[in-house]
């Protein structure tokens, strides 16, 4: 029982460091371009809540370039 739970700790914790990284990295492009395009309640949205990514990638979802794919 005792290799079962140490099991499923090492993989939970793994999920979350993941799932960290990949928020953090979705805030901080969004943060740029939302920085970049003068839209400073997006800006000040982002960098107060978090939401797991999912506010990011609204943000990326509204404002991308269509039929382009780039990183400005």
């Amino acid at each position: 029982m005792e290799e079962y739970l140490s099991e499923n700790l090492t993989w939970l914790v793994t999920v979350a460091i993941i799932i960290l990284i990949a928020d953090t990295i979705l805030k901080l492009i969004t943060l740029w371009k939302s920085a970049r395009r003068g839209q400073k309640a997006w800006y000040i949205c982002l960098g107060i809540f978090n939401t797991c990514g999912i506010l990011p990638l609204i943000y990326l979802y509204l404002h991308r370039k269509r039929g382009a794919i780039s990183v400005e």
